[in-house]
């Protein structure tokens, strides 16, 4: 009887082990419910390695659109937490074990790291050290790094339908939630304005907040409605979410959102229709449309007493007034992450009794890292434009041969940048998710262009794998010709130029000198058959 095999002793090994494993947790606790997870367990795990980009674009789209807190039963599961989890373990596995993920650096990430290494290190000398550490260790460090992992992991064309997909759908999800709040009265400030998830402190809660979210899986939406062959599931999903998307946007009744779904609109408008007059003259009626649809004016802080400045926007002049001063306090790291809300009192040239927050990404961004981050996340955002707008370009000198995926992806990440820049204006994003998911596709989105077409600064390119260009193939064919043995004239040492010529000196086998000749061998004295060549009378 022979005996068992290796590796039939390792699989009654494993089974024995995950019967006592199975055994031990049972009898600490006693119930069915242990059985079943620790079969599954095994199951999540093998799953969470070999679909390394879903679980990462499923804790983007859980932190950023705040799933969790939208829909209160996935909250005691800790959702988030785990996905950091698997998407850490992912990332560290795919790099420095199975290799799989090769880590890059473009001219992007240059401005991008500096200004995370300002950050940072404006942390400690921030003016309220604890809160900058609190949002620096649970919110931004997050970001910042999700932003590399996702421009790394993005490398395939299913990949970037996978996250247009899953960011259009976490959208629609936060607009059901707001709309079903909005109809049944239910977290509503300042008595119209929709919220989510106040009752748990949720940034939702604030409906600026909460607009900016809607806003950006809004520009995808339209990407899928308006690409040639998206499919009729991807175009149906993508007007189901605009309609969902607007509605909610509405009903925040925030300023800074309708100004960058305007600029969303007006992007797409001018891209796809040719009649400009119509295009100016509709898109101005329908920003009439969408100011009067929206009831800003019926808001309580959107009314004026003495026919000047309403409450909102004086409030803002003031806290941009702040922002200036806390930039010129602390020019180098600012005040310090998070920190705005804090000095606010110290800077404000009129203290009405309560903090405000600035209401400007721009501004924000200026009072908390100082005039040298300005200076840094502005290149950041002219970069990332240029790179939407340059892998833009590719994707239309070749509309049949990329991808409708990859074009969805350009189209709604340097759309949804550009309307977050416009929309900035009034909200609050600069330490947010919405700019830095935006980089992370466009990076993503960069990399893979320029792979895979090779355009030079969106000039020239083919629909084909980079090939040498005319000069490149001219200077290899000269070192090809250079390299070739008997080339030197009058050098004996060499043999024949062509691969499998005769040698010099073989009947019927012109040497060298004569290959040079306009002739050929007839010009050097002999005839096309070898034999002599009879002399010319007066020759």
């Amino acid at each position: 009887m022979s005996s068992a095999s290796p590796t039939k002793w390792r699989q009654i090994t494993i089974a024995v082990v995950a019967c006592l494993l199975v055994w031990l947790a049972w009898r600490g606790l006693p119930n069915p419910a242990v059985a079943f997870v620790i079969a599954v367990v095994p199951l999540g795990v093998i799953g969470v390695f070999r679909a390394p980009v879903l679980v990462v674009l499923l804790f983007v789209c859980f932190s950023f659109f705040r799933l969790h807190e939208a829909f209160p039963l996935l909250y005691a599961l800790k959702i988030p937490k785990l996905l950091s989890l698997a998407a850490i373990s992912v990332l560290f596995w795919n790099i420095f074990i199975a290799e799989t993920i090769k880590p890059y650096w473009r001219s992007e990430f240059t401005p991008l790291a500096v200004f995370i290494a300002l950050i940072t290190i404006g942390v400690p000398l921030a003016t309220n050290v604890p809160e900058a550490q609190n949002y620096y260790t649970s919110v931004y460090s997050k970001i910042v790094l999700m932003v590399f992992i996702v421009a790394w992991l993005l490398r395939e064309e299913k990949d970037f339908l996978l996250g247009t997909r899953l960011v259009v759908i976490s959208g629609m999800s936060i607009a059901y939630v707001a709309i079903f709040n909005k109809l049944n009265g239910i977290g509503l400030v300042e008595e119209t304005r929709v919220t989510i998830g106040r009752e748990l402190s949720s940034s939702l809660g604030d409906p600026n907040d909460l607009s900016s979210v809607l806003q950006f899986p809004l520009s995808f939406a339209i990407a899928f409605v308006l690409t040639p062959r998206s499919g009729i599931f991807n175009r149906l999903m993508g007007i189901i979410a605009i309609v969902m998307l607007m509605w909610a946007i509405l009903a925040t009744q925030s300023r800074g959102a309708l100004m960058g779904t305007m600029a969303v609109f007006g992007l797409y408008g001018f891209r796809y229709v040719k009649n400009k007059l119509l295009l100016f003259g509709g898109g101005g009626l329908a920003a009439m449309g969408l100011y009067v649809g929206a009831g800003v004016g019926s808001r309580k802080t959107a009314q004026s007493s003495d026919g000047g400045l309403d409450t909102s926007s004086e409030q803002r002049l003031h806290a941009w007034e702040a922002a200036i001063g806390m930039a010129t306090a602390y020019p180098i790291f600012g005040v310090g992450l998070h920190c705005y809300y804090s000095n606010y009192y110290a800077f404000t040239p009129k203290w009405d009794g309560l903090n405000h927050a600035v209401h400007s990404t721009w501004f924000g961004v200026l009072a908390e890292s100082g005039y040298v981050g300005f200076a840094f996340f502005v290149t950041l955002f002219v970069g990332l434009i240029r790179t939407g707008i340059k892998s833009l370009r590719i994707v239309d000198r070749h509309p049949g041969v990329i991808s409708p995926a990859v074009s969805i992806a350009t189209q709604g990440a340097l759309t949804g940048l550009i309307g977050t820049a416009v929309s900035g204006s009034f909200l609050t994003m600069g330490f947010t998710w919405p700019i830095y998911v935006a980089a992370s596709f466009l990076i993503a989105l960069g990399q893979f262009l320029d792979q895979t077409y090779g355009a030079e600064g969106g000039q020239g390119g083919s629909a084909v794998p980079k090939a040498p260009g005319r000069l490149k193939r001219l200077a290899q064919r000269l070192v090809r010709r250079r390299a070739r043995p008997g080339r030197d004239d009058g050098d004996p040492a060499h043999p024949a130029d062509a691969e499998g010529a005769d040698p010099p000196g073989t009947p019927g086998a012109p040497d060298a000198a004569a290959r040079r000749l306009p002739g050929g061998p007839v010009a050097a004295g002999r005839r096309a058959d070898g034999g002599p060549r009879p002399n010319r009378p007066g020759g």
